[in-house]
């Protein structure tokens, strides 16, 4: 990488002498303008619109239109005197959380190298910030122009990130915000749903630019000689007008599809927030119907058991008695019988 500006971090009393390297850079395949019949390169010409000449980057100044077709000319000498062209610091203004800075605010990253000895100061900056989880808010001139700005730590190094001055974010004026809309607690139940069914980590490396790829492709084919065979696309027909919540339950289904789980239709799959309370309701209702069923059914088989057991003990009584009286009388009948036989 190839550093951009140079100049200091102003940390209180502590200078940091840092280098500006662009943390990011668009891949987008750019073109040239050509002639379509041979090739060669399109060339705008810089002329006059008064006069018709031709104009040398040394004869370019910068004008400001007032309006009404006057233009305020200003050179290089007017410039050179404003404190931007020669201020090379980063001056911290004050340290706020992270999460209070919008996301919106921010504009270009840049990292910041150490400078000769500027190492000890800049790694005790880092691991200020680290520990004190916040952020720096510093005013910094860049391209000959003030920027807000943050710094902040990654991966180890001191990251700082233009912003977009407050006056240069838009307010969203929009008709819908002043219509009275209501949700209703099923559709946003469902809509939940499906928001959970769509959570994971975020992992930048698994997106990627088709587009750019399929682009290169032609390009690559265009220079090797070939075809490019681009597969047919089925365009899907366009959906039947349906209700909110049929869209909603239908998004669920095909996101729990492509995460290869069971779809929710017919019961077959996880219940949503919706058909858990009404399975819940129904279970309620019918054990609520068949309880008192129960415990009378109960009541009596107890009262049966125990009317049983009482008469068992009362029938093996009656059995037992007349059996050990008569055995005994048999046995004397036929002691008496038997002398008689013999005789």
């Amino acid at each position: 990488m190839r550093a951009i500006w140079k100049g200091a971090v102003s940390f209180g009393l502590v200078s940091i002498g840092v280098k500006l390297y662009s943390a990011t850079e668009e891949k987008d395949i750019r073109f040239h303008q050509v002639h379509r019949e041979d090739g060669g390169r399109i060339r705008y010409k810089r002329t006059c619109s008064v006069c018709g000449e031709e104009v040398t980057y040394d004869d370019i100044a910068k004008g400001y239109d007032i309006g009404g077709g006057e233009m305020v000319i200003l050179t290089d000498e007017d410039f050179a005197d404003l404190p931007l062209t020669s201020s090379r610091a980063i001056d911290v203004l004050e340290f706020v959380p992270a999460d209070q800075v919008d996301p919106i605010l921010y504009n270009k990253a840049y990292f910041l190298e150490p400078e000769g000895t500027a190492t000890k100061p800049y790694v005790l900056l880092r691991d200020a910030l680290l520990d004190s989880e916040r952020v720096a808010i510093v005013k910094v001139a860049l391209r000959q122009r003030e920027q807000l700005a943050t710094l902040r730590v990654r991966e180890g190094v001191l990251l700082l990130n233009t912003m977009l001055w407050p006056d240069e974010i838009r307010t969203a004026d929009f008709g819908f915000l002043d219509e009275d809309l209501k949700v209703r607690p099923p559709e946003l139940a469902m809509a939940s749903s499906l928001i959970d069914s769509m959570t994971g980590e975020f992992e930048p490396d698994v997106f990627t630019d088709d587009y750019r790829a399929a682009l290169q492709e032609v390009i690559d084919a265009k220079v090797e000689g070939r075809e490019v065979v681009q597969p047919e696309e089925v365009e899907e027909a366009p959906a039947a007008a349906v209700d909110l919540m049929a869209a909603l339950k239908a998004s669920v289904d095909r996101a729990r599809s492509a995460r290869g789980e069971q779809p929710a239709r017919g019961g077959g799959g996880e219940p949503t927030p919706i058909s858990s309370a009404r399975s819940a309701k129904k279970a309620a209702e019918k054990k609520a119907a068949k309880a008192p069923p129960k415990k009378t059914t109960a009541k009596k088989t107890a009262e049966k058991k125990t009317a049983a057991a009482k008469a068992e003990p009362a029938k093996k009584t009656a059995k037992k008695t007349p059996a050990k009286k008569a055995e005994p009388a048999k046995k004397t009948a036929a002691r008496k019988t038997a002398p008689r036989k013999t005789a």
